[in-house]
């Protein structure tokens, strides 16, 4: 074969090469917290191609002080994941936004005292003061207080509250134990936060809110109706719901991936994560603590046996128990929409039914 003709071949295989990435449809995804083994199943398609096979160019846009509701709700990230009350207290709000797969089957939300303290159940949190996490993410604990006839100082109504509640910024070695006497821990997260604080798990005293009936779904991925009703998502030729779809179905595998392969999915997490991948004090080593994570969230994922092989499926009855729950409570007014949640997402990525 002459040069020139090596030269050509070579220069049609670059340009086609360019052709097909420039087919990559761009995608922005807003997480709901910073990197860390919490959304291993993102960073893992991420880093397997995943998403390229799907034709999507995916960015995870860093968090800030916007909620990813606001920023899904902006436009200025296509899709988000968040938790399953705040999502609907958005929808409430007249936020069209859409749940379309549901990755954590059960709750990580957790209350952690010192057993020293000598509470034994959420009764005993009477006069007590409860420290909470802001921005809606404070529903877990006000549903749990409320089932037990609790009135706390969040309610601007109650002009006695049973218990003080405490709001600050996500780092328990802020008010524990000094400040607060029960203080917010996801197990994946702030429960190893605590113990590398020097209070070891044989000392503390876990109060899992799904064991109390307080199952409140959290990470799930959600967009907007307007994405997806788009009959040509960002000139992509695509509809929106498409779009939706190979998103949700290269993520899907991305967990089903990291859940399998977890110490891969935490060497690729440290890939993604700076500072916030540290635990704390004894416990500050980042690889130590998301590999704590990465076992956590697995449980998570895994969780709801009548969904096994239905890897980020909403199940119907866990879903109207935490809208009955919500309405009980009075955080949610009415039922939500029935455009709040669409299954057909879910569907088209795994073409179960």
């Amino acid at each position: 074969m002459k040069r020139s003709t090596l030269i050509l071949a070579a220069l049609l295989l670059t340009t086609a090469s360019s052709a097909s990435a420039q087919k990559l449809v761009p995608v922005k995804v807003q997480l709901k917290w910073f990197p860390q083994a919490q959304f291993a199943g993102f960073f893992v398609a991420q880093a397997k191609g995943y998403y390229k096979a799907e034709g999507l160019d995916v960015q995870f846009l860093p968090t800030g002080d916007q909620s990813p509701i606001q920023t899904v709700a902006t436009g200025t990230a296509d899709f988000g994941t968040t938790w399953i009350t705040d999502l609907l207290t958005a929808r409430q709000q007249g936020i069209p936004v859409v749940h379309i797969a549901q990755l954590f089957q059960k709750s990580g939300y957790t209350l952690v005292s010192l057993k020293s303290a000598g509470l034994k159940t959420p009764a005993d949190f009477k006069g007590k003061r409860v420290g909470v996490w802001p921005s809606g993410n404070e529903y877990p604990a006000v549903a749990l207080l409320k089932k037990y006839g609790l009135t706390t100082s969040l309610d601007s109504t109650a002009s006695n509250p049973s218990v003080q509640a405490v709001t600050y910024p996500f780092d328990p070695s802020i008010v524990f134990p000094d400040k607060v006497d029960l203080v917010s821990a996801m197990t994946y997260n702030e429960v190893d936060q605590i113990v590398g604080l020097g209070y070891p798990l044989d000392k503390l005293q876990i109060f899992n809110a799904s064991d109390y009936g307080i199952n409140l779904l959290e990470d799930l991925m959600f967009t907007t109706e307007r994405t997806l009703a788009n009959k040509n998502f960002k000139g992509s030729g695509m509809s929106g719901e498409d779009i939706a779809a190979k998103l949700v179905r290269a993520t899907i595998k991305g967990w089903n991936y990291a859940v399998k392969n977890q110490k891969e999915a935490v060497q690729t997490v440290l890939v993604n994560c700076g500072n916030t991948c540290k635990g704390s004090g004894t416990r500050s080593s980042a690889a130590g603590h998301q590999t704590w994570q990465m076992t956590e969230v697995a449980k998570l994922y895994n969780a709801g046996p009548t969904l096994k092989g239905r890897a980020g499926y909403l199940d119907p009855a866990t879903y109207k128990a935490n809208v009955t729950l919500l309405k009980s409570l009075g955080i949610l007014k009415s039922d939500p929409s029935p455009a709040a949640v669409t299954y057909k997402v879910w569907e088209k990525a795994t073409g179960k039914k």
